[in-house]
């Protein structure tokens, strides 16, 4: 099945993966900037998320794929590809089984290990809003709060529900595969796995994701690959240091 897509501008084109629980839609606002400067945007909804198909199998495996089947519906060559935390994870993998499809990797904040799995806490909120009683999005809010010590977490968690016909709201995303997966989807890479195109690693400086002990495994399996440091960011750097972002990495992708 397709993935679904927003493509934006016109150019060399440019596949921009989201994070667990995200959306295309989340990086709309760089995805117009981008598409500005010579490239043609695919903001694509994973599996399981935003408005794409919903399927029981949520691996890296399933998800290049899924990647390997739009490209090639596309007949897109020499992509740049980019993802974010999940999204950069499946990039990797992809890159790894196709990187002659691939001219150049932005990878944003997520490193190639494996990660023990620490989003139950927002599944557990999530299954606790009762989606058939709750009136509206700010009802919606209010409760996640009461287990959810983060405003913007919240906010990112509600931009998942979507209003049913009848009455009430539901999930885009499938919740419960999505928890279930949630082992798989910290997994590293296969080891003495390795792709030598041009690889650009962004991290926040104050985010725990990449540390310098990552450095040396990220070379590992991308031997032509520099790792940058966004100061003042978090986890989501992309969106908290959007200007400073948005500059390191068109400057990596329009590199001779």
């Amino acid at each position: 099945m397709l993935l679904h897509s927003k493509i934006i501008g016109k150019g060399y084109p440019l596949l921009i993966l989201h994070g667990l629980l995200g959306m295309g839609d989340n990086w709309i606002s760089l995805a117009r900037r981008y598409g500005q400067e010579g490239f043609e945007v695919h903001l694509i909804d994973l599996r399981n998320h935003g408005k794409s198909f919903h399927s029981d199998e949520m691996t890296y495996e399933a998800m290049s794929d899924d990647l390997l089947y739009y490209i090639q519906h596309y007949n897109l060559k020499d992509i740049n590809l980019m993802g974010h935390s999940m999204g950069g994870k499946a990039a990797m993998n992809f890159v790894l089984t196709f990187q002659d499809l691939t001219k150049r990797l932005v990878v944003v904040d997520i490193a190639p290990k494996y990660y023990p799995p620490h989003h139950h806490f927002i599944f557990k909120a999530i299954e606790q809003l009762d989606l058939n009683q709750i009136e509206n999005r700010k009802e919606a809010e209010s409760i996640l709060l009461q287990t959810i010590d983060s405003k913007p977490i919240v906010q990112f968690i509600l931009k998942n529900l979507t209003r049913r016909q009848d009455k009430g709201f539901a999930w885009k995303p499938n919740v419960e595969v999505l928890k279930q997966s949630l082992d798989d989807l910290g997994a590293s890479l296969p080891p003495l796995s390795v792709a030598s195109i041009p690889a650009l690693f962004v991290k926040g400086a104050r985010s725990p994701y990449i540390i310098k002990d990552d450095y040396p495994i990220i070379k590992a399996h991308f031997p032509n690959s520099e790792i940058v440091s966004i100061p003042n960011s978090g986890h989501w750097v992309h969106s908290q240091s959007p200007d400073v972002f948005f500059n390191k990495t068109l400057s990596f992708l329009t590199k001779a």
